[in-house]
């Protein structure tokens, strides 16, 4: 319902809400473009900073999923 609220009551609410999930779109493949990025350049060798990025992707999928299920 609140969706709803914000779709329909909030002034220019169906643009912030179309934004909002674009923008989440473009994030993911900004990110999974990155890290195409590092596996062509053999940046997986460089072992810390590959571990860190997996990490963080890991931890943004998993936001990522939490955002979609909860309510």
């Amino acid at each position: 319902s609140s969706v709803i609220h914000i779709t329909q009551d909030v002034h220019y609410g169906w643009l912030i809400r179309n934004l909002h999930a674009n923008g989440a779109s473009m994030f993911f493949i900004c990110l999974y473009l990155h890290i195409g990025r590092g596996l062509y350049y053999s940046s997986y060798l460089y072992k810390t900073t590959w571990t860190i990025g997996v990490f963080l992707l890991l931890m943004v999928m998993a936001t990522a999923f939490l955002g979609y299920v909860l309510p």
